[in-house]
């Protein structure tokens, strides 16, 4: 699934097809076909791998209380590996929202899923940084995650569009000094 998520986050949706999948693993299109009888059911698989993460990063959060700050600080170092490596220079999720309107409703789902599973993971965050008191915030919780997730994606495309991966940190950091108590 590693393939076809560096796919989509290449060209989107439409941008990779079967054929292009299976010259990349030197394998037959049947052979997709057998674990996922079409595009759509792949792509959700990718997506639903990913929100599987989010989901992880919930449940660790609701066994314990690790640092808040930590927390975001390792999301958005994430980011920045993956943006100056080009490992995964943009969010899979964010690609295939800006084509939601064309896509079918099966991914439509899952990727809205995978939004609302990462602003409650960041509300989470967010309001355990301001218990713990390494965060403060003009704004609920749940507005916070929001604008937060509205700057970790901007700073994405800021630096892609730049072809200047240290836009990305700029950004995130001048929002994380806004928030640091």
């Amino acid at each position: 699934m590693a393939g076809a998520a560096q796919l989509i986050m290449q060209g989107g949706y439409n941008g990779f097809s079967y054929a292009d999948l299976a010259k990349r693993f030197g394998i037959r299109n049947a052979s997709i076909h057998h674990h996922f009888p079409s595009k759509v059911d792949l792509v959700v698989a990718v997506v639903e791998q990913a929100r599987t993460g989010i989901q992880g990063l919930i449940a660790a959060l609701d066994q314990g209380s690790p640092d808040a700050m930590e927390q975001l600080l390792m999301y958005t170092g994430y980011w920045e590996r993956c943006i100056k490596d080009q490992t995964a220079p943009f969010c899979l999720a964010a690609i295939l929202a800006a084509e939601l309107p064309s896509l079918p409703q099966e991914i439509v789902g899952s990727v809205r899923g995978h939004f609302v599973d990462l602003a409650k993971w960041l509300e989470l965050v967010l309001a355990l940084g301001v218990k713990q008191g390494t965060m403060k915030l003009t704004a609920s919780p749940a507005m916070e995650a929001e604008t937060f997730m509205a700057a970790v994606y901007g700073a994405m495309l800021a630096a892609r569009a730049f072809d200047d991966p240290r836009r990305f940190s700029v950004i995130v950091e001048a929002f994380i000094h806004r928030i640091r108590a």
